[in-house]
């Protein structure tokens, strides 16, 4: 692949305007985030399980599901966090996590919808729990972002595929 996921990622946070503000907001809330991400992780695949083809692909090898599960509490948690400050290994991890979703075939009828489901999922939580806004503005930007990775996954691969 031609990505270079490292400038991907500064160019999707001028595009989504992910400042230092969120980032130091998020890193303040990570307690919160692990706190939450299983939550999340229920509303994630319960969605998808009403999915007859998304539940297929989820139940198609013996582990999967617990696998996904654990790698969405991380992930959720991984967005508070940064990683290495949303650098290079923060990047790298969500350009494979993009492409293992190519790989196993989530396709981006599936990933959005579900991306939406955890943004709304976790609006109502930092509402119930009383959070800033900004929270919600903060990782609402940093979900797009990570979205942003997937689907560019699927037009890298795709385009790949053209060339041959």
């Amino acid at each position: 692949m031609s990505l270079d996921p490292q400038e991907f990622m500064t160019k999707m946070e001028k595009r989504v305007n992910l400042t230092n503000e969120d980032k130091v907001l998020l890193k303040s809330q990570a307690d919160w985030g692990k706190e939450i991400a299983s939550e999340m992780a229920d509303h994630f695949y319960t969605y998808l399980g009403n999915d007859e083809e998304m539940d297929a692909i989820m139940k198609e090898k013996e582990g999967r599901m617990e696998r996904l599960r654990v790698t969405f509490v991380q992930w959720f948690y991984e967005m508070f966090t940064g990683m290495d400050d949303w650098g290079k290994a923060y990047a790298e991890r969500r350009w494979r996590i993009g492409l293992v979703h190519v790989k196993i075939g989530i396709g981006p009828q599936h990933v959005v919808p579900a991306m939406a489901i955890v943004v709304q999922a976790f609006t109502n939580r930092i509402k119930t729990d009383s959070k800033d806004e900004a929270l919600r503005d903060a990782l609402s930007r940093i979900c797009m972002i990570d979205l942003a990775f997937i689907e560019q996954a699927y037009v890298e691969v795709s385009s790949a595929a053209g060339r041959r």
